[in-house]
């Protein structure tokens, strides 16, 4: 350690090189590091979701959820079966022991669904899934004094704006009513045309379906032919035959039922201001940028804004960005007011020039740590960024050590080139045990298990770079 101390101050050309170097890649890569609001996590779990419909929860835990539970809890790699049985629907989260393969344990999973043959006849096809978490950046609210048909029609419009955007490419409606077209037989009607329920059924099933009809092989190639008959809309619908009379007249579904289109029946409901609203929610894919998407948002929504009818307005809400934003602001101005600090500091008692130099030090180690970040799979987050603004102060402790001895050095009539190497060769061993000590107390926080450890690692690998 002694004979490169000395090496490198003596060959200034080379210490310089070295610093430019780490300065200019430094930045290069700080500006191409992904950023997010929260590091992306990969849970360990899958989760098993059967659709009954018009089970009651007991209906639904004694017929599904309890022969779910029983085939997966002797899976290997198992930890935990938590289930949750509501009207019509049951949710069964399998958690996986840490280090278990997931794709293995999916497939475990599903063979062990299959094997259930007991299932309730109405009960709908198991889907099972990993269960990933989105990474939401914002929601958008569409609200103002208006029907839930006009909101979800001016959503459809925000959301073909927003994936129109190069860097946005996940947009999710969020708590609303599902679109249904209602067909309610009046029985009168029925009596008078001498039609059963039966047969309005299945004329509707035969009527709207879109069919393939086969091929014809001609010279020119083949052609397929497709009836297409699907009906989307309650006015498709109501026009639907269901009976042709002897004089070429026909009954239409809307002569003996009137078909509402409109929405399933819902308790739950959105207010934005005190008036209805419908919500989209913006998620980060990939390696999509947080901040970029938030400039893109804004950007949709001003192109969106023309396009919508007078008393429909559009707001950002749970804008996750503006935290990152303050983080990363806050991350900054600490930097800032730490070199002013420390500057003045060593200035009032040490000399100006090696003040400047060890102010210099810590931006240094700052942009040296960027060059460690995307091998460690570390991006700008929440997370690092508490982990940057941890270290600061650190390494400012380190420098200053450093400094003082080599002033200490100069003080007793050494030329500045020795008191230089004399000064940092007695401190360097101190100074890099006491970092050495520093990484082993944060080295625990970077091997904890599960969820919070994913999460939590960003800090200790921060502080870990940015001290090496």
């Amino acid at each position: 350690m002694n004979g490169i101390i000395s090496w490198f101050a003596r060959n200034t050309v080379a210490a310089n090189l070295t610093m430019i170097a780490i300065v200019v890649v430094g930045l290069m890569t700080a500006t191409s590091l992904k950023q997010e609001v929260v590091p992306e996590i990969q849970v360990d779990s899958a989760m098993v979701t059967v659709v009954y419909p018009g089970a009651t929860p007991e209906e639904v835990e004694q017929g599904v959820v309890m022969r779910i539970e029983k085939e997966v809890q002797g899976l290997a790699g198992v930890d935990q079966v938590k289930a949750t049985a509501n009207e019509g629907v049951a949710v069964v989260t399998v958690d996986f022991l840490d280090g278990e393969d997931r794709q293995q344990m999916l497939d475990d999973i599903k063979a062990a669904i299959d094997r259930i043959d007991n299932f309730p006849e109405d009960a709908e096809e198991p889907q099972v899934q990993l269960l990933d978490i989105n990474n939401r950046v914002m929601d958008i609210a569409i609200w103002g004094e208006a029907e839930i048909k006009t909101l979800r029609a001016a959503a459809r419009v925000v959301e073909d704006q927003l994936l129109a955007q190069p860097d946005i490419s996940l947009v999710q409606l969020a708590n609303a009513a599902d679109f249904e077209i209602s067909i309610e037989v009046s029985e009168e009607a029925l009596r008078r045309y001498r039609m059963t329920f039966d047969e309005v059924v299945a004329a509707v099933r035969r009527s709207s379906l879109d069919l393939p009809g086969g091929g014809i092989k001609t010279v020119g190639g083949e052609i397929l032919l497709r009836t297409q008959g699907q009906a989307y809309t309650g006015p498709e619908f109501a026009a639907l035959p269901l009976r042709t009379m002897a004089d070429g007249s026909r009954i239409l579904l809307g002569d003996v039922a009137e078909v509402v289109d409109g929405f399933k029946e819902s308790d739950q409901s959105n207010r934005f201001n005190g008036m209805p609203a419908v919500m989209l929610e913006v998620f980060r894919v990939g390696n999509q940028e947080a901040l970029v998407m938030a400039e893109q948002v804004e950007e949709a929504l001003d192109q969106a804004k023309e396009q919508l009818p007078a008393g429909i307005e559009l707001d950002k809400t749970n804008d996750d960005t503006l935290l990152l934003q303050s983080r990363l602001d806050l991350m900054l101005k600490n930097g800032q007011q730490g070199l002013f600090l420390v500057l003045v500091a060593l200035a009032l008692f040490l000399r100006l020039r090696l003040a400047l130099w060890v102010t210099l030090g810590i931006p240094m180690a700052f942009l040296g740590a960027t060059l460690l970040l995307p091998s460690m799979d570390v991006s700008i987050n929440l997370i690092s960024l508490f982990g940057f603004i941890v270290v600061l102060g650190i390494v400012v402790d380190d420098a200053i050590i450093v400094a003082e001895n080599v002033h200490e050095h100069r003080q007793r009539g050494k030329s500045g080139l020795q008191a230089a190497i004399e000064g940092a060769q007695e401190m360097a061993k101190p100074v890099i045990f006491a970092i050495l000590t520093t990484i082993a107390a944060f080295v625990p926080m970077m091997l904890m298990p599960g969820n919070m450890g994913q999460f939590s690692r960003n800090i200790p690998l921060v502080v870990i770079a940015v001290l090496v």
